[in-house]
Order: structure tokens, then sequence, then C-alpha cells
């Protein structure tokens, strides 16, 4: 079966730094691209960042310079390295794991809440 779990969110100051991390698990199906997501309370989601199998990352404009998508070898895992957050940056975070052939999954999401 098929899981993709985010962690790492919280609670932090504007100014601060976490790391989201995102494992995929229990497919034999290769990972062709891993993306982060987040969606506030009556917004659609925005994607914040991919990563492929090559290693070509995309960033939005908003977290371009801040932001910081990487993967580990076995290319299982991705991370979400988010430094000088800003209130704007508070949202759930949700992982989306495309697989090569059997689509793609959400995680759950993990809430990143910016706040003095």
């Amino acid at each position: 079966q098929v899981q993709v779990v985010e962690s790492g969110g919280g609670l932090v100051q504007p100014g601060g730094s976490l790391r989201l991390a995102c494992a995929a698990s229990g497919s034999i199906y290769s990972i062709a691209r891993m993306e982060w997501y987040r969606q506030t309370p009556g917004n659609e989601r925005e994607l914040v960042a991919s990563i492929t199998d090559s290693g070509s990352t995309t960033y939005a404009d908003s977290v371009k310079g801040r932001f910081t998508i990487s993967r580990n070898n076995a290319r299982t895992m991705t991370y979400l390295q988010m430094n000088s957050l800003k209130p704007d940056d508070t949202a759930v975070y949700y992982c989306k794991t495309h697989f090569t052939t059997i689509g793609a999954y959400w995680g759950p999401g993990t809430q990143v809440t910016v706040s003095s």
C-alpha cells in the first residue's frame, strides 16, 4: 500500500526556519517527481516547489531564494528547507508524489504557522 507522509511542521517566529520532510513508501514503482504544495483556508492549493527524478527543481516566485527542495539518494524522500519565514508562509503544506505508472498520491499535510 502506497503511503506519503509529511513531517516537520510547527510554530516558528518570523525570520525563522523549518525543514519539512516527506516520505513515500509501499510502492515498487519508481518516483518521477515530488512536489510541495501549500493551502490556506478558502484558497486553492498552490505549488511551492518540485523536484524531478533527474534533480531539476522549480519554485514559486514567492519562495525563491528562501526555500530549497531536495531529496535523498534513494529518491524516496523529499525535503523542503524553509528560511526567512514570513507570516504569509503560514499554511498547511502537502507533499504530492508522482509515481511513474500508478499516478500521484498526496500526504495528509503538516501545519506551518509563522507568528510572533
